[in-house]
């Protein structure tokens, strides 16, 4: 009796160790070693660094990820860099830590992001990136999905011809520091060069892709521009911080403002008149192509180098018809 009780105490003890441990493992490990429930094999963890989760066209994304990587019995952790390219690294390196097996940044710097991807390379890591791509040559991404931003830009062009008859000042609300709206940018010069060399692009500002440094960039242009007759804003935030510039100068309709995105805000707009047109992208699209992508290359499959999803013109017609709008 005396010596069989303390063998039974470390039984139990023993017992309660495992559990008290598996449930750690469970609810704490490290993203690497998430288990799956169906086979108890870990399951493959991919991290994914957005520019910003401030950008609806972001979050859109980053939720289509985690709902393409769940098919695929993948965990997504998704993290923001809200702009900021250091922060970006720092995520990069988190996820080296953590020992992800792939890694998908929308870059917030295209040049400086190759530093991050390089110690991922290092690492032996693959990386993708999604809707903004690398431009620095010393980097190696597996693969890159993204909107057709060159085309988009062009489709923006033909809506300002359109808009302005073919005569008229311009500007542009940028955001230079990222691939995709350097592609966007270029196809709209480019297009309206092509198109209408009666219009003249006569600023470049920069609004960030946000609201409220458009809304200010704006102000500057109605002031060294008074026959300013239309705006390229680079997305939705910028085109939005742009009418709230226009409402506050008295200048609502007399300057048209074409965006770039599709986010439900900027298409309420168009239908109340106040934006002209979008060119619109598909973030969902996007998010789902880039886990496939990842899915397929860790399959041992072939993965294309890039995969571009084309944009189309939302007019006002489009916005009236839009079920999803409210009513004027």
């Amino acid at each position: 009796m005396t010596s069989s009780a303390p063998r039974i105490s470390l039984l139990l003890l023993a017992l309660l160790s495992f559990v008290v441990t598996a449930g750690c493992d469970r609810d704490g490990g490290t993203p690497s070693t998430q288990q799956s429930s169906s086979s108890g094999k870990p399951k493959p963890v991919i991290g994914v660094s957005l520019l910003t989760l401030t950008n609806p066209f972001f979050k859109e994304m980053g939720d289509a990820m985690r709902q393409e990587a769940a098919k695929h019995g993948y965990e997504v952790v998704v993290t923001s860099a809200e702009m900021d390219a250091a922060k970006q690294r720092d995520q990069v390196k988190d996820f080296i830590a953590s020992k992800v097996s792939a890694i998908i940044l929308t870059p917030a710097d295209s040049r400086s992001v190759g530093t991050a991807i390089a110690e991922a390379n290092g690492a032996g890591i693959p990386v993708f990136t999604a809707d903004i791509a690398n431009l620095a040559p010393e980097a190696k991404v597996v693969s890159h999905v993204a909107t057709d931003n060159y085309g988009g830009g062009k489709l923006a062009a033909q809506a300002v011809v359109e808009a302005l008859g073919g005569r008229g000042e311009v500007a542009v609300l940028d955001h230079p520091q990222v691939e995709s709206v350097i592609q966007r940018t270029r196809g709209f010069e480019e297009e309206l060069a092509a198109r209408a060399p009666g219009i003249k692009i006569v600023a470049k500002l920069p609004g960030g892709g946000l609201r409220e440094p458009s809304f200010n960039a704006t102000q500057d242009l109605l002031q060294a521009h008074p026959n300013l007759a239309a705006i390229f804003a680079i997305n939705d935030p910028s085109a939005l911080g742009a009418v709230a510039a226009l409402e506050k100068g008295g200048k609502a309709g007399q300057v048209k403002v074409i965006g770039f995105d599709g986010q439900p805000e900027a298409k309420q707009a168009i239908r109340d008149g106040k934006i002209y047109a979008d060119a619109i992208q598909h973030p969902q699209k996007i998010g789902m192509l880039a886990i496939d992508a990842v899915a397929s290359y860790m399959d041992g499959q072939d993965v294309p180098k890039e995969t571009l999803i084309p944009t189309s013109l939302y007019r006002q017609a489009d916005a009236k018809i839009d079920p999803a709008l409210k009513g004027q």
